[in-house]
C-alpha cells in the first residue's frame, strides 16, 4: 500500500485562545495577509495616537488663526468709589480770596457713585508676523497628518509580519500532524509484522519512539501557533478572546509575481523606476519633507515679526452716576509698533529653526539614500528566497520518494525500520525547511512592499 503525503499548507485551520477546541463558525474572523496589514494601519494604537495628535495641531493652528481676528469684549459695571483730595497732588484755590478750597492736609470726597456699559473691540489690521505663524502652524498640521501614513505603515508592516509567523505556525502543525500520521502508520505496520512473526521487537520500539517525538513536536507547534496568533489579534487590534480564520497560506502568491521580479533585478531601467516610485510613495518620505517644510515656515514666520503691526482700537459705551441718566462716551485709536530691539532672542530662535531645518534636510537626503538601497535590496532578498524555495523544494521531493522507497521495503519485509525513521528524520527536516523557505520569501514580499511604500496595498 503506497501513501502519498500532501505538503500544501491551506493555512484554513481554524484557532481560537484553546488549542484544540471548536468554534462556531459565526465567531470567527476571517482574516488574509492584506486584511491584517490594513486593519493594524486603521486601529492599531500608534495611529490612533498620531491622529489625536493632528487634532492637537489642528488646535493649535486654529489659535494661530484666532489671533488675526478682531476681538469683542463687553461688560456693565456700577460702583461707588471715594477720594482723597491730598492724592490730587494740586489744590484749589478761590479765585478772589485766595484761600484753598480743599483741605490743605486732605479731604474726603465722595462716595460717588459711577454705572458704566461698554464694549470694546481690538483688531489687528495688518500683523504679517501674526500670519506668517499661522500658516507655520498649518503645515505643522501638514506634518502631524503625513505622520499618521508613517505610523500606519509601521503598524501594517508588523502585522503583516506576524500574520506569516502565524501561518508559518499553522504549516508547522500541519507537517506535524502528517508526520504523526505517517509515524502512527509505521508503528501500525511494525506491530502487524511483529503479530505475524516477521518482525521483531525493536522495530516496534524504534517507531513508538519516533511517534512520541513527532507529538512532542506536535505540541510545541501548537503552542507556537497560538501565541502567534495572539501576537497577531494584538497588532490588528482585535479583540483577544475572537476566533480567527488565516484566510491565505505561505504558498498562496509565492509564484504570482516571481517572474517579473526577476526581470526587475536584471533590469536597471526597471529597478532606477522601481526606486523613483519608491521615493515618491514612501510614507516617512513625505512625512519628514512635510517636516522640514513646517520648519522653514516657522523660521519665515519669526522673519516676519520684525514687520510692522497696525492694530485698531474702539471703546465705546454710556456712562453716568445713576440708571436714569447715562451718556455716551468712545475712545478709538489706531496704532502702529515696530519692535526695535528684544536682547537678540528673536535673532536666537531664527537661528534654532534654521538650524532644525537643515538637520531636517540631511536626515531628509539619507533617507532618500537608504530607501534607495532598501528598494534595491528588497528585490535581490525577493529573487534569493524564491531561488531558495526552488532548492528546499526539490529537497522535499526528494525526502518524500525516499521514505516512500523505504516504507516499501520495510513492508515488504526485506529491511527493518532503521532505514524509515531515518528517511522519516530528513523528510521531518526538510518539512520545516519548506515552511522555513515560504516565510522568507513570504517575508521578502512584505519587505519589498514596505521599500515601495506598498505595505498598504498587499494583497
Amino acid at each position: 500500500m503506497k501513501r502519498r503525503v500532501s505538503l500544501s499548507v491551506t493555512g484554513a485551520l481554524i484557532v481560537g485562545l484553546a488549542p484544540l477546541t471548536a468554534t462556531p463558525v459565526a465567531a470567527q474572523e476571517r482574516l488574509t495577509l492584506g486584511q491584517a496589514a490594513r486593519l493594524a494601519a486603521e486601529q492599531s494604537g500608534g495611529v490612533a495616537v498620531a491622529r489625536v495628535r493632528v487634532a492637537q495641531s489642528e488646535a493649535r493652528a486654529l489659535q494661530r488663526r484666532g489671533a488675526l481676528i478682531p476681538d469683542l469684549a463687553a461688560g456693565v459695571a456700577q460702583s461707588e468709589r471715594t477720594l482723597n483730595s491730598a492724592t490730587f497732588g494740586f489744590s484749589f484755590a478761590n479765585p478772589v480770596t485766595g484761600q484753598p478750597l480743599l483741605r490743605p492736609d486732605g479731604e474726603l470726597i465722595g462716595p460717588v457713585p459711577t454705572v458704566d456699559l461698554r464694549y470694546r473691540v481690538q483688531a489687528p489690521l495688518l500683523d504679517l508676523g501674526r500670519y506668517a505663524s499661522w500658516r507655520a502652524a498649518q503645515s505643522v498640521t501638514g506634518a502631524a497628518s503625513a505622520d499618521v501614513d508613517v505610523q500606519a505603515d509601521a503598524a501594517a508592516a508588523l502585522a503583516a509580519a506576524v500574520y506569516v509567523r502565524a501561518a508559518r505556525a499553522d504549516a508547522q502543525v500541519s507537517a506535524r500532524q502528517a508526520d504523526s500520521t505517517l509515524a502512527a502508520d509505521l508503528l501500525r505496520i511494525a506491530r502487524d509484522q511483529l503479530a505475524a512473526g516477521v518482525g521483531i521487537a525493536l522495530d516496534v520500539t524504534r517507531a513508538q519512539s519516533q511517534l512520541a517525538a513527532i507529538r512532542a513536536q506536535l505540541l510545541v507547534a501548537r503552542n507556537e501557533r497560538d501565541r502567534t496568533l495572539l501576537e497577531l489579534k494584538r497588532a490588528t487590534g482585535l479583540p483577544l478572546d475572537r476566533a480567527i480564520m488565516l484566510q491565505d497560506s505561505l504558498a498562496g502568491r509565492q509564484r504570482e509575481d516571481g517572474g517579473q521580479l526577476r526581470a526587475t533585478t536584471s533590469d536597471e531601467t526597471r529597478l532606477t523606476a522601481a526606486v523613483r516610485e519608491a521615493l515618491s510613495g514612501r510614507a516617512d518620505l513625505r512625512a519628514l519633507a512635510a517636516q522640514e517644510r513646517a520648519q522653514r515656515d516657522a523660521a519665515r514666520a519669526i522673519r516676519w515679526e520684525r514687520t510692522p503691526q497696525l492694530g485698531l482700537v474702539v471703546d465705546h459705551g454710556v456712562l453716568g452716576r445713576n440708571w436714569e441718566r447715562l451718556l455716551p462716551t468712545y475712545s478709538w485709536g489706531v496704532q502702529l509698533s515696530v519692535g526695535l530691539f528684544d536682547g537678540f532672542r528673536r535673532e536666537a530662535r531664527l537661528e534654532e529653526q534654521v538650524a532644525l531645518a537643515r538637520e531636517t534636510d540631511t536626515r531628509l537626503r539619507d533617507l532618500r539614500e537608504q530607501s534607495a538601497l532598501e528598494v534595491r535590496a528588497s528585490l535581490l532578498d525577493l529573487t534569493s528566497a524564491a531561488e531558495q524555495l526552488d532548492a528546499v523544494q526539490e529537497r522535499l521531493a526528494l525526502a518524500e520518494l525516499e521514505v516512500q522507497q523505504a516504507r516499501d521495503r520495510f513492508q515488504a519485509g526485506v529491511a527493518g525500520n532503521a532505514d524509515v525513521i531515518s528517511a522519516l528524520l530528513s523528510l521531518n527536516q526538510a518539512r520545516t525547511l519548506r515552511n522555513d523557505a515560504l516565510a522568507a520569501y513570504q517575508q521578502a514580499r512584505i519587505t519589498q512592499a514596505r521599500a515601495m511604500g506598498r505595505i498598504r496595498q498587499l494583497q
